[in-house]
């Protein structure tokens, strides 16, 4: 039978640890593996494994590349392998910075399929920091949590989604205060995910979780986006429109959109690409734009078998007759945010009624302020 895996994620130390400790104590024969990435980037990594009374392993891992892929690859596969026949329960502690889906689809492999299930993914959070450190600005390189050379992604963006991809989150830390302005956030940033205590943790030995799933429900095309919700000074305002966007109009409104509000996401459709899901990813201040593949009304009926449930579902509810799935569907969150205002300033950035009767052959004419970006190729 395969052996149980839970990843633990979490930029606080503190509370990852905390949850780590817990699954330990509430599972006899549970082990513990923690790679501290601390100087990863000169290809020095330190391997810990223990259980709930003892440290049972310490070696220093050194990799051709310093990275997290290697890291995963080289080491830790290898280790949850070795320990899958004795260990009642493998608990995966990931360094500070680590997304947790590239660990979990990384165990989706031939090598270690029978042998280990992923059963749980929770990410840690320190209720006194959490609400603060979404809205902050600063680079991992800032804050010593880069988990690879040259690693530049920001605190807040890595935060993000390691509280969007989990399958449960754990509050710690902080008092009453803190934790109910915590929980307060996590519902507009992750409402269907359960928020537990660290003594509170649930059962994490059930069946096998499939990563391309969990994709699924943070990927732009399929992701189960929040609603409008208003809690307090927290709100969430929702823009679902069906006209495409000017990119010079929307461009222009970029810096406003990003800085009214701490977290936004969702897909939208510039004019001038017709044919492509667009990907809007943004939080404390800082926005991605990426291209997301073509929109399911762009591809020959025949080619809709190729791709998932969950894209054709989602496409088969934003269905209109004329437009097809091509649709604006925003979500923002934010302190004190104003509804119409956002309202306002993106219906300003779609086409006029006149500019869309001329059609996708002149829409394509458009000059394109974001080109330098979507067009930029990239080699991982």
């Amino acid at each position: 039978m395969s052996t149980p895996v839970v990843l633990v994620a979490g930029l606080h130390a503190g509370a990852r640890t905390a949850a780590v400790e817990t699954l330990l104590r509430d599972h006899p024969g549970a082990i513990a593996i923690h790679h501290n990435l601390r100087e990863v980037t000169s290809g020095r990594v330190e391997r810990v494994v223990r259980d709930a009374s003892e440290v049972l392993g310490l070696a220093d891992v050194r990799l051709a590349h310093g990275c997290v892929t290697c890291t995963v690859r080289e080491d830790l596969l290898p280790e949850l392998v070795r320990h899958s026949a004795t260990a009642s329960l493998l608990v995966v502690d990931l360094w500070d910075s680590v997304e947790p889906r590239s660990v979990a689809e990384a165990l989706d492999c031939d090598e270690a399929r029978d042998l280990l299930r992923l059963t749980a993914v929770l990410t840690a959070l320190d209720a006194e920091h959490m609400p603060v450190d979404i809205t902050r600005g600063d680079r991992l390189a800032e804050t010593g949590q880069v988990a690879a050379a040259g690693d530049a992604r920001y605190l807040a963006e890595v935060l993000a989604r390691q509280i969007e991809y989990a399958t449960g989150l754990m509050l710690h830390g902080g008092d009453e205060e803190d934790a109910e302005l915590s929980r307060a956030v996590l519902a507009h940033l992750a409402p269907v995910t359960p928020v537990f205590d660290a003594d509170g943790l649930p059962g994490v030995t059930g069946g096998a979780l499939c990563p391309a799933e969990l994709a699924e429900r943070v990927d732009p095309a399929t992701a189960r986006l929040p609603c409008d919700a208003q809690a307090d000074e927290i709100a969430t305002v929702v823009w679902h429109r069906l006209r495409p966007l000017h990119p010079g109009r929307l461009f222009e409104a970029v810096d406003e959109l990003v800085t009214s509000s701490v977290r936004s996401r969702g897909r939208f459709w510039l004019a001038n690409r017709h044919e492509r899901m667009l990907a809007w990813d943004a939080v404390a201040g800082v926005v991605s734009v990426e291209d997301a593949g073509p929109w399911l009304a762009a591809l020959p009926e025949a080619a809709w078998e190729m791709v998932s449930p969950a894209r054709r579902m989602a496409a088969t509810l934003d269905w209109n007759p004329v437009t097809g799935d091509r649709v604006q569907h925003l979500v923002f969150t934010g302190p004190d945010l104003d509804r119409d205002r956002i309202h306002s300033l993106l219906d300003s950035c779609l086409l006029t009624p006149e500019e869309s009767l001329a059609g996708s052959d002149v829409w394509a004419g458009y000059d394109d302020p974001f080109a330098h970006v979507l067009d930029l190729k990239e080699i991982a």
